[in-house]
């Protein structure tokens, strides 16, 4: 193993990093710009190859996804950063114009979405708030806001950044994160899977890649491990599975089993992460149409298969009430979404080898194809069985559980509902609730309490909670206090724009239904099939649109934006 381009980088990057500290606010607000501005240059290059790396077919509506998790998402959160850091420059706080209310439970949550004019025409019917952890109080927020930027000398740290393999724009977001929130400077090491993004980022980051300020370093485990242990490196930012955390701080020898019982870690450098988890969405019962199943059967296959179920926050356990007399005709429609929608290859390392473990476990599993991947459905999954793989293995893949629990009532499924997914699923990063909206109304107080019970980072009321990911001033990570020998979905939270302190979790609400219907429902908003819907007719046009509108600032795509997304 050649070292010496690793050590070259991260001591250059060390060199700066006080540097970078102490940058001027109007400097790193014209570099979020500047990455906004680059990401144009290169987004339909970037798509067409990470297509292709995914085995999307040319023409599918699926290549939407890439535009907006790869080139949109990226454009978005600089444009966020240099929002809040305008703020910073001009005196005004940060938080002016953000809603503030306590909760019931006596915590304190800030409306973060919608925030403006666009927010409430692009996610029309979707507001996002987060929660601050208990103790906070209103005074705390403004005051700890953007923390960084009230240091007066700050010193700057070296953070190691390994990278996401699956959605595109998880590793430069975490980039961004670092950089802006923290005031560190960056090595981005790429995750093999998609390291044929570099020379994209290459690009958009270039100008902070020649102050010297981000670097990018290369190499498989054997290299990726001495980074670790770098005396260069003060922090490490990883996303991946909970065995990678482990493997980075407990080490991989045969010492690593007990140092991890007993919490000895190899390395004393602190380690933020984002490792995924079994993502359950609890399905509440009532009087549903036949329009209200085939939409909600829609919108759990897209939570699934989202990247062909290669997502952190993949759904992977429908939870529904037993006694609920729709249940099967929910999953058959099910059924016929997954005939119906576009091919794609099952493209992530290891699918093969994980599909058998759930073949193994559950034999007499449902196969379904939508053409050349297999799609695996296991519809009886017993809830008391604690240790089922399905529970507490993350598949990462196109494979979907359903379990059913009991209760007479609505408030008796949903309080089983939410110790299920507390106690028995594995990690706690993102947790789906649908319900209808009179079944909403007629249990709003157990409604609130299982949205505040639910142990996850992000809960998503009738959405998907990939939505918060996409909602820059939202935090994204797990459920804050999670030991670092059992570290479950990760410490620590990425994205949240406004540099919020002390959260707790984004909570994110959508709709039960599209415009028009959702007005017979008794809900106004005007937003059609989401975005993210794998059944979106314009998805792909749609989404290069939206990345044209996040790259450039401007309006002038707002009438195709309008057009496209209402015949989606």
């Amino acid at each position: 193993m050649d070292t010496t381009q690793i050590d070259a980088t991260l001591s250059a990057l060390s060199a700066n990093k006080t540097r970078w500290a102490r940058l001027p606010v109007a400097t790193k607000i014209y570099l979020l710009d500047t990455i906004r501005h680059r990401v144009g240059d290169v987004a339909e290059a970037w798509v067409a190859d990470a297509a292709e790396a995914k085995q999307i077919p040319p023409g599918s509506q699926l290549v939407g996804e890439e535009w907006t998790s790869g080139p949109y998402a990226l454009a978005a959160g600089a444009a966020a950063l240099a929002e809040t850091l305008r703020r910073i420059e001009d005196g005004t706080p940060v938080l002016e114009g953000y809603h503030t209310r306590t909760l019931p439970n006596g915590q304190i949550a800030v409306r973060v979405f919608p925030a403006n004019a666009e927010d409430r025409l692009f996610l029309s019917g979707h507001v996002a708030d987060v929660w601050m952890r208990p103790g906070v109080t209103v005074d705390d927020l403004e005051a700890k806001a953007a923390s960084f930027y009230r240091l007066e000398d700050p010193e700057g740290i070296v953070t190691l950044v390994l990278g996401a393999g699956n959605i595109a724009s998880i590793a430069p977001l975490d980039v961004l994160t670092v950089l802006f929130n923290t005031g560190s400077v960056v090595a981005l090491k790429m995750n093999p899977v998609n390291a044929y993004l570099e020379p994209y980022f290459e690009h958009i980051f270039e100008p902070l890649v020649e102050a010297g300020f981000l670097g990018f370093l290369h190499g498989g485990a054997e290299e990726g491990a001495y980074m670790t242990r770098s005396p260069f490196v003060d922090h490490i930012h990883v996303t991946g599975a909970a065995a990678t955390h482990d493997a980075i701080v407990y080490g991989t020898g045969p010492d690593a089993a007990r140092r991890k019982a007993e919490d000895d870690p190899e390395i004393r450098t602190p380690v933020t992460s984002e490792l995924g988890g079994v993502g359950p969405t609890i399905v509440v019962g009532g009087e549903w149409s036949a329009a209200d199943l085939r939409y909600q059967a829609e919108h759990i296959i897209s939570q699934k298969l989202h990247n062909h179920g290669f997502n952190c926050i993949a759904c992977q356990v429908l939870v529904l009430p037993e006694a609920w007399n729709q249940g099967d005709d929910l999953i058959d429609a099910m059924r016929a979404v997954v005939r119906e929608i576009d091919d794609r290859g099952a493209y992530y390392p290891g699918t093969g080898e994980r599909h058998a473990a759930v073949l193994a476990a559950h034999p007499d599993a449902e196969i379904l194809s939508n053409g050349t991947g297999p799609i695996t459905f296991i519809t009886d999954l017993d809830p008391t069985m604690r240790d089922d793989v399905c529970f507490r293995t993350e598949f990462f893949g196109a494979v979907l559980g359903v379990t059913r629990l009991p209760g007479n009532t609505t408030e008796e499924f949903l309080a089983n509902a939410v110790a299920f997914a507390n106690e028995t699923l594995e990690g706690n990063l993102g947790a789906n609730l649908i319900i209808h909206p009179a079944t909403a109304r007629d249990s709003a107080e157990a409604l609130e309490s299982a949205i505040a019970d639910l142990r996850y980072g992000t809960v998503a009321v009738n959405t998907w909670v990939g939505v918060a990911f996409a909602m820059n001033r939202a935090t994204w990570g797990a459920f804050p206090g999670n030991p670092r020998n059992d570290i479950r979905s990760g410490s620590g939270v990425v994205h949240n724009s406004l540099m919020l302190e002390d959260t707790e979790r984004s909570v994110v609400r959508g709709s039960f239904a599209p415009f028009p219907r959702t007005l017979r429902l008794g809900v106004v908003h005007t937003e059609p099939t989401p975005p993210f819907f794998v059944t979106n007719r314009r998805a792909a046009h749609l989404g290069k649109l939206l990345t044209e509108r996040a790259v450039s600032g401007s309006w002038k795509t707002l009438p195709a934006i309008v057009a496209t997304a209402m015949r989606g």
